[in-house]
């Protein structure tokens, strides 16, 4: 397992400058690294095949197997062995990849405000922004949980509220 070095820091190359915006657009800047994440963090997917099959952007496999790889380099992600099958793996968010949920409600209520974007795929955005801090802290209690230490996704949590939206979204577009 891949996570923070000692320092706190991410195990990430230093980059072209100390500035913490180019390092973080350097680090999660290319077309992949965040949607990966996302599916990870909003979709519950947590399989290559379960990644790759829900990908609604369709992401190509040996792009999602290399985004995956960079993302537990850099210590975003975790992978581990799923017991008594020798090919399958599990990726898990790090803390820092779940302190990332206000990053992302940021960018998707920016997204649905300014950008010709479809309900359903904007109503959870919008719902995490609605629900403010409050419920941003409730969703990183929940991955914290599934993530870090290994629960089950919990069916009355966030994440399935934000699940049950987005069906209600599908279904009526």
């Amino acid at each position: 397992m891949t996570g923070p070095s000692r320092s706190g820091r991410l195990p990430v190359p230093q980059g072209k400058s100390g500035c913490p915006i180019n390092l973080t657009v350097e680090l999660l800047g290319d077309r992949w690294s965040l949607v990966v994440l996302r599916d990870v963090m909003f979709g519950g997917h947590r399989h290559f095949r379960e990644l790759l099959a829900n990908s609604v952007e369709g992401i190509a496999s040996n792009i999602l197997a290399a985004r995956l790889s960079k993302l537990v380099q850099a210590g975003l992600l975790t992978r581990h062995e799923v017991p008594g099958h020798r090919q399958k793996v599990e990726y898990r968010l790090t803390e820092a990849a779940i302190e990332l949920l206000p990053v992302m409600t940021h960018l998707g209520a920016w997204g649905a405000r300014w950008l010709p974007t479809s309900p359903e795929l904007s109503i959870r955005a919008e719902l995490l922004a609605r629900g403010g801090p409050e419920l941003g802290e409730r969703f990183m209690a929940e991955l914290r949980a599934v993530h870090l230490e290994g629960r089950p996704q919990p069916s009355d949590g966030v994440l399935a509220e934000l699940t049950l939206a987005y069906e209600r979204a599908a279904a009526e577009g």
